[in-house]
């Protein structure tokens, strides 16, 4: 049964915006007492945040669907919907993200730093949002905007200060057991480890933590045994010990060409050249050991390494290593540039950035892109000929009608609004520049109009009369 996941793909759903309410407050005495319908509520949003009680990503490979709530629609008597809960997912420290296509989105290091992997659609307004001036009695209300639904990868990357590389079986689970309080599982026979063991090390003042990485062979950069799942989690560390075994039984093998050969699959998989390296010659307990040991020391101290000679089962030589990795660590801790204050990074968009564009397609159809008016149509109900018209009103006011004439749209032309597999496309009338004109005084109601004087209104009462009187006068009965 899988107990360590490092790797996940995950689709999360950030939940949908509540719909707005189209409402007239009515009232004892009071029928007219004017719109009142409250917002929509806003989704919930799927926030990623680093648990350090989370150390795997298990949970995800289970369940690798989630999804925030909705937002709730608004009510008559001014009453908003109440948002929806946000989606709080625990991820290990160490954390990174990315899409699809492998492009990192965020880093998450750190207790309690946080990622919003999916954005909440935002509450629809009611009809008393949308009153004005001009319209004192919306008969309609914007809908609520879908959340954002993404398509995300995880990836484990083990936070320690020292990493243990080296051949299967060559004593990387007994050293860290040495070393720290960490229990791996031991044993004599190949690929023992099959995930990271961390193990939290005291040498003197300083406190640092190493990790126990599987055992790496030939090609495990291109995928070979368990090399390339875990050698992500040698990438955040600060130094790197070789453990390499002085007693193994196999023939063609010696601690000078294993340290080649991982050196080599180091260097394939990239970014690992500017680690400080220690050797660590293990097993030195075995007679033979101690003397292959002796006999390779030398050449690896010729090529500028740093060599111990240990035995994690006598515990020989290890008080030395643990204040060598530690004289490391603290060099490496203080090399590391101070952690600035959180910066807030504006980017002001160019002078002639109208928000959207226009282009036209091979078969003829005008596509219209941008965040604002493809969130518009969105919030249209197309069952409402005012909302349709208010959308025009917007799309006017933002220079879509003019953008369309500049492309060459003419009468009766296609236009599409929003991507391909979700547009929205109507025939394209250039006489009709706003739905203001479209509709005449959309929105106003003369009920709301200041009452008229009686000789006023007495007045009006005459010439209806009159105006009745005409149309009979010029009635001509049929004559069959």
């Amino acid at each position: 049964m899988t107990t360590f996941v490092d790797r996940v793909e995950l689709h999360v759903g950030a939940g949908n915006g509540g719909h707005g309410c189209a409402s007239v407050h009515r009232e004892k005495f009071k029928p007219l007492g004017g719109p009142d319908g409250g917002n929509g509520g806003r989704g919930g949003d799927v926030i990623l945040t680093v648990d350090q009680s989370v150390t795997t990503l298990l949970d995800y490979h289970h369940s690798p669907h989630r999804r925030a709530t909705n937002g709730k629609p608004g009510e008559g008597g001014n009453r908003s919907g109440k948002d929806g809960q946000d989606l709080i997912l625990p991820v290990p420290d160490g954390t990174v993200v990315l899409d699809k296509a492998g492009n990192v989105l965020a880093d998450l290091v750190g207790q309690g730093t946080s990622y919003v992997a999916a954005q909440g659609g935002r509450g629809g307004l009611g009809n008393a949002a949308l009153a004005s001036a001009r319209r004192k009695a919306p008969g309609f209300a914007l809908l609520g905007v879908p959340g954002d639904l993404q398509d995300i990868v995880l990836e484990l990357k083990t936070v320690a200060d020292v990493a243990l590389v080296g051949y299967p079986s060559a004593g990387k689970s007994s050293l860290i057991s040495v070393l720290s309080a960490a229990k791996p599982k031991i044993a004599d026979y190949p690929f023992t480890t099959l995930v990271p063991n961390l193990g939290v090390v005291t040498a003197g003042s300083t406190v640092y933590t190493i990790a126990d990485v599987p055992g790496l062979i030939p090609g495990a950069s291109q995928g070979k045994g368990l090399g390339l799942e875990f050698l992500r989690h040698v990438e955040r560390c600060s130094v790197l010990v070789h453990v390499l075994d002085t007693a193994t039984l196999e023939s063609d093998r010696d601690p000078v060409s294993d340290l080649d050969i991982i050196e080599a699959e180091l260097r394939e998989y990239g970014g690992l050249d500017n680690r400080p390296r220690i050797v660590v010659l293990n097993k030195i307990d075995v007679p033979d050991g101690k003397d292959l040991a002796e006999m390779v020391r030398p050449d690896l101290e010729a090529r500028g390494y740093r060599v111990f000679e240990v035995s994690a089962v006598a515990h020989l030589g290890l008080k030395e290593l643990s204040f060598a990795l530690a004289d490391l660590v603290g060099r490496a801790r203080a090399a590391k540039p101070k952690e600035e204050a959180t910066r807030i990074v504006i980017r002001p968009k160019a002078v002639d950035d109208t928000g959207f564009s226009v282009v036209r397609e091979d078969d003829g159809l005008f596509r219209v892109r941008g965040e604002k008016p493809e969130r518009w149509v969105r919030q249209t109900d197309f069952n409402n000929d005012e909302a349709v018209g208010y959308l025009a009103d917007r799309l006017n006011r933002l220079g879509v009608e003019e953008e369309l004439m500049k492309a060459g749209a003419r009468a009766g032309d296609g236009v599409a609004i929003g991507p391909e597999e979700n547009a929205v496309v109507f025939d394209w009338e250039p006489t009709v520049m706003a739905g203001a004109e479209m509709l005449g005084r959309r929105g106003e109601d003369h009920r709301f109009e200041a009452p008229r004087p009686a000789a006023q209104r007495r007045k009006d009462r005459q010439a209806e009369r009159d105006d009745v009187e005409r149309e009979f006068d010029d009635f001509e009965p049929f004559e069959g």
